[in-house]
């Protein structure tokens, strides 16, 4: 469903260790919103919740709700550090448009 570079799981396990309440995993989200329609929303999270899909790589898991699972088919997540920002980065095969931020799809 969802594949992690080796930079997103490394960026996760930061977060992770780094985080002030327990957090098993990356909830990953899509919701209406964003200049091009849909919005990824992403937040530590403590435990699956039913009908999510847990994807596991490494020992780093990701919960995507039932809802958004259809919109991250194929998605590939990845961590760039860049010189002016950094960050996640969305390689998503079911957007047929996208903002010039990379945040938002349609």
């Amino acid at each position: 469903m969802i594949t992690l570079t080796e930079n997103a799981v490394a960026a996760v396990r930061t977060a992770l260790s780094q985080a002030s309440e327990p957090a098993e995993g990356l909830r990953i989200k899509v919701e209406g919103g964003g200049c091009a329609g849909l919005k990824y929303l992403m937040g530590l999270e403590s435990l699956a919740r039913e009908g999510d899909a847990v994807i596991e790589k490494d020992g780093v898991k990701v919960f995507v709700d039932v809802s958004s699972q259809p919109h991250v088919v194929g998605m590939t997540v990845d961590f760039l550090t860049g010189f002016e920002a950094s960050g996640f980065v969305f390689d998503n095969p079911n957007a047929l448009k996208k903002c010039a931020c990379g945040k938002s799809f349609g």
